[in-house]
C-alpha cells in the first residue's frame, strides 16, 4: 500500500497545470492575403495553438460558419472564396466564445471533453462544466 505522500505525488503528476497569468487573453488577428479567388490565412496554426485547440476542429468550424470550402495546407488555411479578414476574425471570436472561454469564470483554461456522447467544455480553473451547443 502506498503512503499518503506517494499518492499525493502521483496526483500532482496527473493534474493538468493551469497557467496563472495576469495577461489579457487576446486571440491573434488573422494574417494573410487574397490570391485570385482564394483567401489564404498564413497564421492559422498559430491561432489554433494559441487557443489550445486542434487546427482541424477550428477549420471545420470556420468552413461551416463561413459556408465555404477550404483545406489546411502546411501551416496555412486556404479558403476557396474572397473574404475580408474582419469576417474571419469575427467567426474565430465566435469559436473562442463558444469552445474556449469558460461561461462561468471567463478564463480560457478549458478543454472539450465528451461525457455520455455530449460535448462539454470543462474549465480547469474553476471546475465548471457547460455543454457545447454546436
Amino acid at each position: 500500500m502506498e503512503s499518503y505522500e506517494e499518492l499525493l505525488d502521483n496526483a500532482y503528476k496527473n493534474v493538468k497545470v493551469v497557467g496563472i497569468s495576469s495577461d489579457r487573453f487576446e486571440v491573434p488577428k488573422v494574417e494573410g492575403q487574397v490570391s485570385g479567388k482564394n483567401t489564404i490565412i498564413t497564421n492559422f496554426i498559430d491561432i489554433a495553438n494559441y487557443v489550445r485547440r486542434k487546427a482541424e476542429e477550428l477549420m471545420k468550424f470556420l468552413l461551416k460558419e463561413l459556408a465555404v470550402s477550404g483545406k489546411l495546407e502546411s501551416n496555412r488555411l486556404i479558403l476557396n472564396t474572397k473574404l475580408s479578414s474582419a469576417k474571419v476574425n469575427e467567426k474565430i471570436m465566435l469559436y473562442v466564445k463558444e469552445f474556449v472561454i469558460c461561461s462561468v469564470c471567463g478564463k480560457p483554461d478549458t478543454e472539450v471533453i465528451s461525457e455520455k456522447g455530449i460535448k462539454v467544455k470543462n474549465c480547469l480553473a474553476c471546475g465548471a462544466k457547460s455543454p457545447i451547443k454546436y
